[in-house]
């Protein structure tokens, strides 16, 4: 193989496409079938989802499982759970989707963001602790690409303050921390089903938890705070909403979840063969994960050395003329300047609450509140590493990344 960059005229490494697999087959059909079948799509009338209920608790190992229409709605019903007063703030992550902040404004609390570790790009539990107020409510971690957070330090600073941890695992489907699934070690955890995510139905999500208070409340949450338990008059106890997930839905996702440890597996398997084999690259480094962790690998990350000869994008560039698809930045910019209407604090009917609530904290969104992050976009590279590819595949994506690293520096 020529050691000249493709970019400048010399052999790619490769030269055929990547597997790309399918997601779902026949084990989805076949509880599909079930519930066509059946004749009852509703989830109070079937059983695909308060099975798969069942079954993705029994796989965490946790007392509750929630299910609803997205990531989303998994997130709300979790915030939900903890009941935030209008103007209550929830720390979070600057490096998510907006899926992961609109529940936090829409049950009227205000998202603040801490700034993340630049190894790992997960929140930096010392910047975690720096943002707490007297009106803080919850933290929402969020596991960035699969990989863990530093769940040792952020649960000792859950404990010392008294405030809940909901785990945004919505990246993360059977990412461990120290022998325990993520999900499971804060108070609350979400997960996403979403047609990228490693386990889908095409959307679709679970908030699970261990706390009867929150389970019992999380329920009723998504099903409008209706007591369907309770005879006689309806009773609705509470303000919720329709995040009810549909039995073809549930169907599909069930499937999924008796395959998750096989999926994970081999995603897992892969990305860890991808980091072995480039650790040496020069002036670029994969994103850290903590000692006796374990990532899912939603997504590869890397990031180029500050003092690197070259860019991300230039990187990025050269490594797709080797036949390797990648992305420079990811979400580009910290979320909160993504979303116009979170960053000018444009609200309901043109309104600024909950920001203008009387209670609420002063709160700014704008460039420099998490400077870490916004160095670490500016560097940060990502690969897509999934179970449909093999050892080949691994070894062509690793040659390219060292050919291309050693190249342009």
């Amino acid at each position: 193989m020529s050691e000249k960059l493709a970019i400048h005229g010399g052999e790619p490494v490769r030269t055929r496409p990547f597997p790309s697999g399918k997601k779902v087959g026949k084990d989805e059909l076949k509880e599909l079938v079930d519930v066509i079948d059946s004749g009852q799509l509703f989830r109070w009338g079937g059983t695909k989802v308060s099975t798969f209920e069942k079954e993705f608790a029994d796989l965490l190992g946790t007392k509750y499982a929630v299910a609803s229409t997205s990531g989303t709605s998994a997130l709300h019903v979790a915030v939900g759970m903890v009941d935030p007063a209008p103007g209550d703030e929830i720390i979070t992550a600057p490096i998510t989707d907006i899926g992961s902040i609109i529940p936090i404004v829409y049950q009227t609390a205000i998202p603040v963001f801490a700034d993340i570790d630049p190894r790992t790009f997960n929140m930096d539990p010392v910047d975690i602790e720096k943002k707490i107020s007297p009106r803080t409510k919850a933290i929402m971690v969020v596991h960035l690409f699969g990989n863990p957070c530093d769940m040792d330090a952020i649960m000792a600073i859950s404990r010392h303050h008294g405030i809940p941890v909901i785990e945004d695992c919505s990246q993360a489907h059977l990412s461990e921390h120290k022998g325990r699934y993520v999900g499971t070690i804060g108070d609350i955890g979400t997960f996403s089903f979403q047609m990228s995510k490693q386990l889908t139905a095409g959307d679709g999500g679970v908030t699970v938890t261990d706390r009867s208070d929150y389970g019992k409340r999380g329920m009723l949450f998504a099903d409008k705070g209706w007591h369907r338990a309770q005879f006689g008059a309806r009773e609705y106890t509470l303000l919720g909403l329709n995040y009810r997930m549909n039995e073809l839905t549930g169907a599909v996702v069930l499937a999924q979840t008796r395959r998750a440890r096989d999926i994970i597996g081999a995603r897992r398997k892969n990305g860890d063969l991808l980091t072995e084999l480039v650790q040496d690259a020069p002036n670029i480094t994969p994103q850290r994960t903590l000692p006796q962790c374990k990532t899912g690998y939603w997504q590869y990350g890397m990031a180029v050395g500050k003092a690197s000869p070259f860019t991300a994008d230039q990187f990025v560039e050269a490594l797709g003329a080797e036949g390797i698809g990648c992305g420079a930045h990811y979400i580009g910019k910290p979320i909160f300047l993504c979303h116009g209407a979170i960053r000018d604090q444009v609200m309901f009917g043109g309104s600024r609450f909950p920001f203008d609530h009387p209670g609420a904290r002063p709160t700014q969104y704008a460039a420099g509140v998490c400077p870490v992050t916004e160095d670490v976009l500016n560097r940060m590279v990502t690969l897509s590493v999934t179970e449909f590819l093999g050892e080949e595949d691994i070894q062509d994506m690793a040659t390219a990344v060292n050919k291309v690293a050693k190249g342009l520096s």
